[in-house]
């Protein structure tokens, strides 16, 4: 039987600033422009979560989606919401907080506890507006 895959969607809302300390302010702005703006911006970031898998005999779900919203909202949007994600986030330390960064330590936080909940994480989708948007598809980086 091929996957089915499932999908949880959160919103938390964050600031971030996309800055080099070791460049000058001017290739700051060129590079990442009004992100790099010295007193943070914000943005209504939208999360989907996707699990994939084969629904169980018994109860018919590749993963119960209300274990699947307790895990995102336990792990990630209580460490993300109505933060500064370059001052307040300790697992962002030392990392670009651009989006894909983001949903890369996503990923991360999750892969792990989903599987425990018997889910396999097949991607990670994250909107930083509705023009913008990343999808991760795994594995872990390095940071």
């Amino acid at each position: 039987m091929k996957p089915i895959y499932i999908t949880r969607r959160e919103t938390f809302n964050a600031a971030h600033k996309l800055y080099k300390a070791d460049w000058s302010e001017q290739k700051n702005e060129e590079i990442f422009g009004k992100c790099a703006n010295k007193n943070w911006h914000g943005h209504n970031f939208t999360l989907w979560v996707t699990v994939k898998g084969t629904p169980h005999a018994d109860t018919g779900f590749v993963m119960n989606l209300k274990t699947l919203s307790k895990l995102v909202k336990d792990l990630v949007i209580e460490a993300l919401d109505h933060k500064n994600l370059n001052l307040d986030v300790p697992i962002l330390n030392d990392i670009m907080a651009s989006t894909e960064n983001v949903a890369i330590v996503i990923w991360n936080i999750l892969e792990e506890p989903v599987k425990e909940a018997g889910g396999e994480l097949a991607k990670i989708k994250l909107e930083e507006t509705e023009n913008n948007y990343v999808e991760y598809y795994g594995g872990k980086q390095p940071f």
